[in-house]
């Protein structure tokens, strides 16, 4: 068995709950602005966001919701966010956390598997909340704004707790975010008070931020990422963020240029923008040092593309929700292009072989498996895909390949189901669309599988153009004829309006096939 480790040794988690680790960082900055709305302009200080965590637990213990008790929050990113986050996790009760853009359908499914009892929207969200809770057990639906004859986030508030209400650290779960649903229905992922404080420590170790740094903060506080490094981790180190409840370029590079921001946490499609947009051009992001993506595979092309318009480092990470979610870092000066970087602190892994089902050979590719004190607990009441996700030894299957470097620094080569085999040739469509990427003409792209008679599979490619452009399928395919082996070129090439993504930035292929 070849079982890699990471470069930074062991990870020392304290055993506090992640509500207690970010009060320590709250601290650092009590009279600082932690969290503003940059549409709003609704700011709270650490003292404030502090006291207002500690009376909403108050306020939900006394009503009785505790341990056991499932809270659901239906937001873009806004400073309530985090009270409502944290005032649930202190008062011992769980947090499931939903997509904003979901349909009635979705939402109801998500209430109806997580048992949540107490949905928490913003007023526009109001009648989609009270369609979707019909049938489920939800019995008080409150708003993050005032309505009339609706009880709101203030009428929660009560005496404040002085204490995390007793939890299981190691076992119980603070929150339920769902996985992203590219196949079949979101599962629940059950992570614990010590998944989030290993992952938010190994993190920290990685990114070198200090007390009174800001950031902005578009990926969603939802979304694993957004919840996790930039929420969590920001807070707790003292550190502060400015929330847009959804992104918005404009807005944006607006935040970007007068805060002078030196960190940016991204998804792919905000690296497009700034590698491309003409508006980039209208700000200035000098003081932009450091760009990490994540949640999805980010070309090498577009990644230095990026970089050399922006006189920045732009890198790249990986994780998954069930791993809450950093597993691999390249943190600022640790830069390898194409690849997410070593492991964090505390995170083993192995590279399987997905033909035989044994480690891969040194420098071969395999599925990726990890292992480490940020690992699930599971998924939530399906046993099933928690026993073919999870190994009895710990191990986490990630349905990614990966290949490892002599440095400890890991490459993702695409998604194992993702893989179109033609004629025996695995081809990968992320390296596909990082090469579809580099054409001057393109703005966006997607690459899937389309039977083939002869081959079995051949790739196609979706493509977005800019506007304006003047595309043609015979200038893509001659783009593409000395980058690609011909088995990897697309046999077909259509042009669409947009390429449909989760709100983590990964491509919906299974939207783009229908």
């Amino acid at each position: 068995m070849t079982i890699y480790t990471s470069r930074y040794g062991a990870a020392d988690v304290p055993e506090v709950s992640i509500t207690d680790l970010v009060f320590a960082g709250l601290a650092l900055s009590a009279d600082r602005i932690v969290l503003k709305c940059e549409v709003t302009g609704h700011g709270l200080t650490g003292t404030v966001l502090a006291d207002r965590i500690r009376r909403l637990a108050g306020g939900l213990t006394a009503r009785g919701i505790g341990q056991g008790s499932v809270v659901a929050i239906m937001s873009g990113n806004t400073p309530e966010f985090a009270t409502v986050f944290h005032g649930v996790a202190y008062a011992g009760a769980t947090l499931t956390t939903v997509n904003p853009s979901y349909t009635q359908p979705e939402l109801h499914h998500q209430l109806v598997d997580s048992g949540a009892s107490v949905l928490i929207v913003p007023s526009p969200l109001l009648d989609l909340a009270t369609a979707a809770a019909a049938d489920t057990r939800v019995t008080l639906i409150v708003t993050l704004d005032p309505v009339a004859g609706i009880p709101n986030l203030e009428d929660l508030m009560g005496e404040p707790a002085r204490s995390q209400s007793p939890v299981d650290l190691h076992r119980d779960t603070v929150v339920l975010p769902y996985s992203s649903g590219t196949t079949g229905l979101p599962k629940g992922v059950c992570l614990s008070h010590r998944n989030l404080v290993a992952n938010v420590i190994q993190v920290q170790t990685c990114i070198g931020l200090k007390p009174g740094d800001v950031t902005l903060a578009i990926l969603p506080f939802f979304h694993i990422y957004g919840m996790q490094v930039l929420m969590n981790l920001y807070l707790s180190m003292g550190a502060g963020l400015v929330t847009l409840p959804r992104f918005d370029l404009a807005l944006a590079l607006g935040v970007l240029a007068r805060e002078r921001i030196e960190k940016l946490f991204v998804a792919p499609p905000v690296v497009l923008a700034l590698a491309k947009h003409p508006l980039v051009a209208e700000h200035d992001l000098s003081a932009l040092r450091f760009v990490l993506s994540g949640a999805a595979p980010l070309g090498g092309d577009l990644a230095q593309a990026c970089a050399a318009r922006l006189g920045a480092e732009v890198t790249q990470g990986y994780g998954m929700t069930e791993a809450s979610p950093v597993t691999h870092f390249n943190g600022p000066g640790t830069n390898k292009v194409g690849h997410v970087g070593p492991l964090v602190q505390g995170t083993e892994a192995r590279l399987i072989d997905p033909a035989t089902g044994t480690d891969a050979e040194i420098g071969q590719e395999g599925e990726l498996w990890v292992r480490g004190p940020q690992i699930m607990l599971g998924y939530h009441n399906n046993p099933e895909a928690t026993a073919s996700s999870l190994s009895s030894d710990g191990w986490l299957r990630t349905g990614d390949l990966a290949r490892a470097g002599e440095d400890g620094s890991f490459a993702i080569m695409d998604r194992l189901k993702e893989l179109i085999k033609v004629s025996g040739f695995q081809v990968a469509p992320a390296e596909v669309e990082a090469v579809l990427l580099t054409h001057p003409d393109i703005a966006d792209a997607a690459v899937t599988a389309i039977p083939d008679d002869e081959a079995g599979e051949r790739p196609k490619a979706h493509i977005v153009a800019k506007a304006g452009a003047v595309l043609t399928v015979q200038s893509v395919h001659e783009h593409l004829a000395g980058q690609l082996a011909s088995y990897k070129r697309p046999r077909e090439i259509v042009f669409v309006d947009t390429i449909p993504k989760s709100a983590s930035g990964k491509i919906l292929r299974r939207l783009l096939k229908a």
